[in-house]
């Protein structure tokens, strides 16, 4: 067996379905280290502006240990808010024969990516993509600097086609990239376990017809996700009998309440654990990620609509739009204009059949990105990976 190490920052409600699936490996051992205990132990999130604490279980079914981390800001919002001085001596007394590293953006990340560099095989995961680069001499000082990062990563596991792109543009060859696709627990949110019951009564607590179709929009309430644009698009909708449930809180909640004010037909539901977000995504007959960025580099509430069998929206500057969204499943617009939002939203609503239609095609599509073909991918890049070293 391999001993696989895996450092990342915190328990992250994404990945521990993913690490559960690695652990269940024949051909790996596999022990993931966290740098940071996070919304664990109930953390003030500012994208929420709101204290976290996840309601599922993120620890279960997979080994794992908590590196002390001595910074005197502990978190993922700074580079030296992840200072753990014992990770890389845990790290070879456990005796790892290769070490997989999520972000290189945190001081002791990085630290693990050079130390081990040349010692033993180093994989690397995160999301990034081009998509918010601006031309100009930081564009190349960034492209230089990221270039001299990534050699000393021996293969880079990319989510999608905007990710490879990206490490493509920094030096990594066809023979490092491994696709392990960015993916959620989809029978979780495909299996309804009654949250189609508990989606209609939602519906009927809010006035909300049967008959009424609904776009939902889930996520932290900042300039990103672009709710604004939304609620702008929304309120020029023809479709009379529409309505807009936005779920989350944040920084944006009172102009976005100010900006709703007069249409009955915009519902603000606030934040929503995770264990009610399939019943939240069975809420809207439609989801929609307007984000404008910078920093969109994925999306994996989309997956998670999908899953759900929702059509999506999304705008261009959602990482996963070439992957996972079309005209057969929803449709992309362009990101920072209501107009076409706008357009989009009035021609789907119309047609209701047409919705559930481009529903199973998104629950179809989506059955292809799960965690346990990331985690088979993952294993096999780890042992060519080695094998090849």
């Amino acid at each position: 067996m391999i001993k696989l190490a895996v450092v990342n920052t915190h328990p992250i409600q994404y990945y521990s379905p993913y690490y559960r699936q690695l652990a269940d490996r024949d051909e790996l051992n596999l022990r993931v280290f966290y740098t940071w205990r996070g919304p664990l132990d109930k953390a003030y999130d500012p994208g929420f502006e709101q204290e976290v604490s996840w309601d599922i279980p993120l620890l279960d079914g997979y080994d794992h240990t908590f590196v002390e981390n001595t910074a005197s800001d502990p978190g993922t919002h700074h580079f030296r808010g992840i200072v753990a001085p014992s990770l890389i001596h845990e790290i070879e007394s456990w005796g790892a024969d290769a070490v997989l590293v999520f972000s290189w953006n945190y001081q002791t990340h990085l630290r693990v990516l050079l130390h081990f560099s040349g010692r033993c095989p180093v994989l690397f995961r995160g999301d990034s993509t081009l998509l918010d680069e601006s031309p100009g001499p930081k564009k190349w000082a960034r492209r230089l600097w990221l270039r001299w990062v990534y050699r000393h990563v021996d293969a880079a596991l990319y989510v999608g086609r905007n990710n490879r792109a990206y490490y493509e543009a920094h030096g990594l060859g066809e023979d490092q990239l491994f696709w392990v696709p960015h993916a959620i627990d989809n029978t979780r949110f495909a299996e309804s376990n009654g949250a189609d019951q508990k989606a209609a009564e939602w519906r009927r607590e809010l006035s909300i017809p049967d008959t009424a179709p609904v776009v939902l929009f889930a996520g932290k309430l900042g300039r990103k996700k672009a709710p604004d644009l939304l609620v702008e698009a929304f309120s020029k909708v023809t479709v009379e009998d529409a309505h807009l449930a936005i779920v989350g809180s944040g920084p944006m909640g009172d102009e976005l309440r100010s900006m709703a004010e007069t249409q009955s037909r915009i519902h603000f539901l606030g934040f929503q654990n995770q264990a009610r977000m399939p019943v939240v995504y069975r809420l809207g007959d439609i989801f929609v990620l307007p984000s404008r960025g910078p920093g969109e580099t994925w999306g994996l509430a989309v997956n998670e609509a999908m899953a759900c069998g929702r059509p999506v929206v999304v705008t261009d500057r959602v990482g996963c739009a070439p992957d996972l969204v079309d005209g057969e499943n929803g449709a992309v617009v362009p990101a920072g204009r209501s107009t076409p939002l706008q357009k989009t939203l009035e021609d789907l609503l119309e047609d209701r059949g047409r919705l559930q239609d481009m529903g199973r095609r998104s629950r179809k599509r989506i059955s292809n990105w799960s965690v346990n073909v990331a985690a088979s991918r993952t294993a096999s890049a780890v042992r060519e990976t080695v094998c090849s070293g």
